[in-house]
């Protein structure tokens, strides 16, 4: 997370809300760190506000966890009790100090009920609308706490000075279901969640194997269709292409085994020597295979194509704003199964040429468009528009 040096001048003063501490990268899985380290690079001076924690979150967990017993889904993160404390601590933190803007990334219960004359933010990969109904933890919910949800979605958006989403799919979600103002709705994909990518040479640079090596990385089998990317490896050897599936920070079930899947069912980035293995894992695999159930938008893609790896994904939330169909991976419909994704594979690893074009579109798309300084840099362009004001230390 970015110190909080004495702001350089010239530079816009940005308070940045999150409920979660920015500075650990466990959080919204990184993301929420390397936002705020490309804003410090490119956008201005970055004041972090999180964490923001109320007094009653142990209680509020406790119900949460005895409703999930009883089968019901309780998010009290989307409920106006939980947006307006808080909206008041955020308000406390904020102080009298002044600042240019405040920046909140998926934070639209913090803003909804925010009490202040600085211009607002709101960054996100989707709307509340959008994931309703989508992810199996965003289903089941009462028409109490949906109405409350669509009211905080609804007040942040209108509040906020600038919008800007992830993908397309979420802005689209935002024009239509909460009639945003277009004008201040922005499209910017987010970027790889990696300290030190590795040079396009050592990327490029694949060790030839005679096996087709395909990684998976996801912390939940099933929803990321981890059923799906074992019947691909099966399906291949049964093409006649001798394969290896490598799957990384889940276990499979029980009954799924095959002499050529290796599993590592948990590899820490924080760590040194973990994140080396996992960049080694990268370096030697020749596909990224996800076969995603759901994704608002999908950063492990972006992570995948700094390696110089195709992505080969479902076509489903946002993954199309990263993967782009035949460029720098494929999408398929939600619909396909193993026997599908392996006759993709196949097809374009019996062509060296083709499968060389495409790890160095791969790459290519992560230089260009899915790293933290693209989007710090697009993200400035737009934050132009709240220039530094002549004083940051006055009271509001």
């Amino acid at each position: 997370m970015p110190r909080n040096d004495l702001p350089r001048e010239g530079r816009l003063k940005i308070a940045y809300l999150t409920v979660n501490d920015p500075g650990d990268r466990r959080s919204w899985s990184g993301t929420h760190y390397y936002i705020a380290e490309a804003l410090q690079r490119h956008c201005g001076d970055v004041t972090a506000l999180g964490p923001i924690k109320p007094g009653s979150m142990l209680l509020r967990k406790a119900l949460r966890k005895a409703l999930r017993a009883m089968g019901k889904t309780y998010l009290f993160t989307h409920t106006v009790n939980f947006a307006k404390e808080t909206a008041r601590i955020a308000e406390q933190r904020l102080g009298n100090t002044r600042y240019d803007l405040i920046l909140a990334p998926a934070g639209s219960g913090q803003i909804a009920y925010l009490n202040s004359d600085i211009p607002v933010v709101y960054l996100s990969d989707s709307t509340f609308s959008a994931i309703l109904n989508y992810y199996p933890e965003f289903s089941g919910i009462s028409q109490a706490i949906i109405h409350q949800a669509n009211t905080i979605e609804q007040l942040a958006i209108d509040k906020a000075s600038l919008i800007v989403y992830s993908s397309s799919w979420a802005a689209k979600s935002a024009l239509k279901n909460y009639h945003a103002d277009p004008a201040k709705v922005h499209v910017v994909p987010f970027g790889a969640n990696l300290d030190e990518p590795p040079s396009a040479e050592c990327a490029l640079n694949k060790k030839p194997s005679q096996l087709c090596r395909l990684l998976f990385v996801g912390v939940d089998w099933a929803k990321k269709g981890g059923d799906i990317a074992f019947e691909t490896l099966v399906e291949l050897e049964r093409l006649g292409v001798p394969a290896e599936l490598t799957v990384v920070g889940c276990r499979p079930p029980k009954q799924v085994h095959h002499r050529n899947l290796q599993v590592f069912h948990f590899l820490n980035k924080n760590d040194p020597e973990q994140r080396r293995q996992l960049e080694a894992l990268y370096l030697d695999a020749d596909f990224f295979l996800l076969p995603t159930r759901t994704e608002c938008y999908g950063i492990v893609f972006c992570e995948a194509n700094a390696f110089g790896l195709p992505a080969i994904g479902t076509d489903t939330g946002g993954v199309s704003e990263v993967i782009r169909n035949g460029e720098n991976g494929f999408l398929l419909p939600p619909s396909a199964r193993g026997n599908q994704y392996a006759r993709v594979i196949a097809d374009l690893y019996a062509d060296k040429q083709k499968l060389q074009q495409m790890q160095r579109c791969s790459r290519q798309s992560y230089d260009t468009r899915l790293n933290w300084d693209t989007w710090g840099n697009a993200v400035a362009g737009l934050l132009a528009r709240f220039g530094p004001r002549a004083s940051t230390t006055e009271a509001r």
